[in-house]
């Protein structure tokens, strides 16, 4: 028989042999992780213009306008009611307040529209009255104010729905305490934008586009007894969350090209070019729009109408 001490030192070296590639193998995996998920080199950031979207690229390179046309925008509102879970903000609102100022620049990046001022109007107001005070009757070089530029179209609409958790989901694998996971999440948020015309009320365009939000999560853990009496716990991950107030903005320059394309088709509105109709960039969202229409299902008074063409024998 071996002395007791003898016996304990070998009992010691075989642990220490078991532990040591498994820490080498979880040091190796520290590493790797941590060039991803350490956190950035600078802390201070010099503030950068708001990144393009593909439908900002879309919405200059429409075809130009006979004229632009003249239109107030008066707000858009929040009308989904959401506010963030907890324990982030009892009050603090899931989407954007500032959706009209949003949509404000995609007007005038479209060169169709020449937005005039209607949601700070009494500020406005103001400051051409305290011009007209300060302009004395002898002051004949004095230049006078113009008249404000009335509005042809009013741009109406509002920020309809925000559906969190539209579809979740993930996957993991773990071997004896030891693998990653990934998660998932899809939020949606819906924008619907109108135009008016001011002179009969009428809407002469209803356009209402969608926008995915996805949320992103990927762990890698490790949780396991190294020894008897020794347990190992690490734990490394990254997140990606789409800003909310980007979709927004996507949403809401997507409604405007298909309502431009829209009211050029149905002849709301020119082009300078009317051939320019038959473009791919307005094409491709003319047929984008006709193909979601073909979707929806048709009742059965509406398959006879498509089939015969005559409702009650007087409208063809």
């Amino acid at each position: 028989m071996y002395p007791a001490r003898v016996w304990r030192g070998f009992l010691a070296g075989r642990e220490r042999m078991r532990v040591r590639p498994f820490m080498l193998i979880i040091a190796a995996v520290i590493l790797t992780a941590g060039c991803t998920t350490s956190r950035p080199a600078a802390t201070i950031s010099p503030a950068t213009l708001s990144p393009a979207t593909q439908s900002l690229r879309d919405l200059t390179h429409l075809p130009p306008p006979a004229g632009p046309i003249s239109v107030a925008v008066y707000g858009l509102r929040d009308q989904t009611g959401q506010y963030k879970p907890s324990p982030d903000s009892s009050f603090s609102t899931s989407v954007t307040q500032g959706a009209a100022s949003l949509l404000i620049s995609a007007l005038r990046d479209s060169r169709w529209f020449k937005p005039v001022e209607r949601e700070n109007l009494q500020d406005l107001l103001t400051e051409r009255k305290i011009i007209r005070a300060l302009e004395q009757p002898q002051d004949q070089a004095q230049v006078q104010l113009p008249a404000l530029r009335p509005a042809n179209m009013i741009i109406e609409g509002a920020i309809v729905a925000y559906e969190s958790n539209v579809r979740t989901g993930g996957i993991g694998v773990r071997y004896l305490g030891v693998g990653p996971s990934e998660l998932y999440r899809q939020d949606q948020v819906t924008v619907n934008l109108r135009a008016v015309d001011i002179r009969t009320g009428d809407i002469i365009q209803s356009i209402t586009t969608t926008k995915t939000i996805f949320s992103i999560q990927v762990d890698f853990g490790i949780f396991r007894f190294v020894s008897l009496k020794h347990l190992l716990e690490v734990e490394t991950g990254v997140s990606r969350n789409e800003p909310v107030q980007q979709c927004v903005r996507e949403a809401i320059e997507t409604a405007l090209i298909h309502m431009i394309a829209q009211g050029a088709r149905d002849g709301s509105w020119n082009l300078k070019n009317p051939g320019d109709l038959n473009k791919p960039l307005l094409q491709s969202y003319l047929q984008s729009y006709d193909e979601q229409m073909t979707l929806l299902p048709l009742a059965d008074a509406d398959k006879d109408i498509v089939a015969t063409g005559e409702k009650n024998g007087t409208q063809r």
